[in-house]
Parts: C-alpha cells; structure tokens; sequence
C-alpha cells in the first residue's frame, strides 16, 4: 500500500509518499481501506517536533479517518460497511495510508448524508466539540455559550453542537467568516480583529476555547457567576485554573478521546441534517506537502482532507 511518513522532523517537506506492508487486523479489530484523512493542526505540530507524542521518526501522522471495512475480526462491522472515526489517539493509527486496521469500537457507521471527505474531517473537531460542550461542560437548553474560534475546525464543528443542544451560541471569528458562522446557527459573530469580545459579552454559562493565547484569560470576566471556561488548548495551564477557582469560576482542560458513543451522536445529528462539516479544500495523497503548507498557516476555514 501507499502511505506518507516521514523520516525526519521539519517542514512539510519532510513528508513523503512510500510503498509499505499493509497493516494486519488483530482481533476486535477491522481493516479499513481508506476514501478520505482529515487534517489536524496538531499534525503539523508534531511533523515539526514540537512535542514528542510520537516518539522519534520514523512515523506515521493521521487518526481522522473514513473508509470501507476489507476485512473484519470484530462482530461490530462486516466486509464493505462504510466507517469513520478516531481511532488509537493519542497513539499512532497511522491514518496517512490506504489501509488502516483500527479497533471496531472506535468507528462508526459512516452517515450517509456525509461523502467520506466529509467525514474523515469531523472525528477529531466533532469529539473535541462534544466532550467539551456535551461532557465537561454539561451544556443546556437555555445556556448562553461563547465559542472561540467559531470559524475553525473544532469552532464551527462546537457551534453546530450547541444550537442542537438548544443554547444561545456566540463566537469570535474574522469578519471574512462572519456569514459562515452565522449560517452554522451563531446568533452573536464579534469580529476579534475590529472588536475586544471582553467588553461586548456577559453573562457567559460556558465558554469553549479552541485557539488559547490570552483568550483564555480574558474569558473570565464574560462568565456568569460558577460559569465554567473548557479549553482544548490551554488544558494543563494552572495559573488560570487557579485565578478562574478564585473567582468562583470553573475551570477544565480536556484531550479528545475516542468515544463510540459521542460519534454515534454526531453521525445521528449528521443523518437529521443538524450537523454539517466544512471541507475548505482536498488533496491527493502526492500533494500532502501543499496540503500541510496550507495547515501550517493556521487560518482556516473549516478542515482540509487528504484523498488516496
């Protein structure tokens, strides 16, 4: 089979296609032969070698994925069923490759109202935007909810999931992505380039931080009293968890997991038409290093795919 690794750390250049062995299924596991690889900018990160979660290379990036099951040795799934999921995080799934074998109780049947490449982008943002909005921050019919970023994978994924929940969803995002997120259910878009969220927004119940940098910090001031502030990237900064426990707040970090049964909820609200996934742009397999130039700018809308 085809598959990008890398052997060393660096650029996007460092990324290459190779012919390797396929991957063998292990008992409560399936083969999957991939349609489509969401993007994450964590993979840019870890490419560059900023934090070793992979080890030294070689190494295999991706855990987005969706596909078509070629071998099963799982009771959960049949040869030719249609699949997505996150599987192995945070360890190596591999998913840069044509073929993935992958636990079956990390997949989900693919809905059929998602393509492939739509589905290989929503595993990663969806759970992120689930466990934080859904798990850790337990939110309501009613609640009003800040999300930051609404423009990004995890934001426009976690704007979705809150008008669903039945909140009152605000965010920051660029003025350029100011229809989309409207068009996502955002019933309040404040441009953080022209205007400070800090002083137009109160009486927050959760606010969800997909970009960190002192966003995080200056959440606290929007919160209601006991509101609670769920960040995916500043999770492990406990000066901030401090300060926001000082003033009656709440304070979580969280690191997606692989949920079967958050991504049976998101593949059900994909199947009623509550949830749709951004794809800005696909590239094949020998076009990753312009796919992973494109992640290393960090403004994006929506995610970006990679195809066999």
């Amino acid at each position: 089979m085809r598959v990008i690794t890398q052997r060393r750390l660096g650029g996007p250049e460092v990324l290459t296609l190779e012919e390797a062995p396929a991957p063998r299924a292990m008992p409560t596991e399936v083969l999957v032969r991939v349609e489509a690889v969401g993007l994450n900018p964590l993979e840019a990160r870890l490419r560059a070698g900023e934090f070793p979660l992979l080890g030294a290379p070689p190494f295999v990036l991706g855990w987005d994925v969706s596909g078509v099951v070629e071998e099963s040795l799982s009771w959960r799934f049949r040869p030719g069923d249609e699949v997505f999921g996150m599987p192995l995080f945070p360890r190596a799934a591999n998913a840069y490759a044509e073929l993935v074998a992958a636990p079956a109780l990390h997949l989900a049947p693919k809905p059929a109202a998602l393509s492939h490449v739509e589905a290989a982008a929503l595993p990663v943002v969806g759970l992120t935007a689930w466990q934080g909005l859904v798990d850790v921050g337990g939110v309501t019919a009613g609640d009003r909810v800040l999300v930051h970023g609404g423009g990004g994978g995890v934001g426009h994924v976690a704007i979705q999931i809150a008008k669903a929940l039945g909140a009152y969803v605000i965010t920051t995002a660029s003025g350029s992505k100011r229809t989309f997120t409207e068009e996502l259910g955002a019933d309040e878009v404040i441009d953080y380039t022209t205007t400070d969220f800090a002083e137009q927004v109160r009486d927050v119940d959760v606010v969800l931080d997909t970009i960190g940098g002192d966003a995080v910090e200056r959440s606290l001031g929007v919160l209601r009293p006991g509101g609670h502030l769920v960040t995916a990237v500043a999770e492990e900064d406990t000066v901030l968890a401090t300060a926001y426990e000082a003033a009656g707040m709440r304070f979580s970090g969280i690191a997606v997991e692989p949920d079967p049964i958050a991504l049976h909820r998101l593949a059900d609200l994909a199947a009623q038409g509550r949830l749709r996934v951004h794809v800005q742009e696909t590239f094949p397999f020998d076009r990753v290093t312009d796919a992973h130039r494109l992640l290393d700018t960090g403004h994006l809308q929506g995610k970006l795919v990679l195809t066999p």
